[in-house]
Parts: C-alpha cells; sequence; structure tokens
C-alpha cells in the first residue's frame, strides 16, 4: 500500500496551526504514520529559553512513544504557510532512531529515505562498540 503524502502533508499544515512559535513567528507542523497504521502529529513549542525549544518531530515522537511505540514509517514537515520544510539535523538523528533507515521522508526535493537524510547515521547498535 502506497502513501497518501497528500493527506499527511495536510495532517501536518493543519497541526502547523497549534504551533506555539511567539519568538521566531515560524510555526511548523509534523505528520507521521507508524507502522500500526496510527497518524501522529507534533508541532514546535519554543521556550523564552531559546535552547530548551521544542521542535515539531520532538513533538510527533513523543506523541509516538506516549501513544504506545512502535516505528515512524512515512514523515513530512511543513511550515505554516504549508510548504515542505527539511528537517533539521538534531531532528534527523531522533527520526532515525524511531524510524531508522527505511523511514520514508517527504523533502522539497521529493521522498527520500533516512539513509539520504542521515547517511552513516549513529543509532542504539553503536552504543555497543
Amino acid at each position: 500500500m502506497g502513501v497518501d503524502w497528500e493527506a499527511l502533508r495536510a495532517a501536518a499544515v493543519e497541526v502547523s496551526a497549534r504551533a506555539y512559535a511567539p519568538y521566531s513567528g515560524y510555526g511548523v507542523g509534523a505528520a507521521a504514520y507508524a507502522d500500526d497504521g496510527r497518524l501522529l502529529v507534533g508541532c514546535n513549542v519554543e521556550n523564552a529559553a531559546y535552547g530548551v525549544t521544542l521542535c515539531a518531530e520532538c513533538s510527533l515522537v513523543s506523541a509516538l512513544v506516549t501513544g504506545g511505540g512502535g516505528r515512524l514509517t512515512a514523515f513530512t514537515c511543513v511550515d505554516a504557510a504549508g510548504a515542505v520544510i527539511t528537517p533539521c539535523g538534531r531532528c534527523r538523528q531522533l527520526l532515525w532512531e524511531h524510524g531508522g533507515p527505511d523511514l520514508l521522508v517527504e523533502t522539497p526535493g521529493g521522498v527520500v529515505p533516512m539513509t539520504e537524510m542521515l547517511p552513516q547515521a549513529f543509532g542504539p547498535e553503536n552504543l555497543n562498540r
């Protein structure tokens, strides 16, 4: 079964309207499917102490974990205008941890696997070396 990227993007756009972004004014929404079919969403939550701001991807992964866990299978992220954006490096690492190399990520240049978003990634398997 194929991924309904349009529906996934629409969910990300919808949740971007809930972003708490009083400092940057840059609301972000993220949406993903889990391996059990759940649709997960997240938005950025800024903080006056900028370093503790939560990215939309953090919010989404928190929803995955608190909702019972599993693995992410397809992911997209948009700005408040609905344009597809690329996750930052920190968030790519977070997505790798919860989706792995086969997670499909929608980018402005098209859909790619996580192996293209984070080549030679570091993961849990590296902690025992």
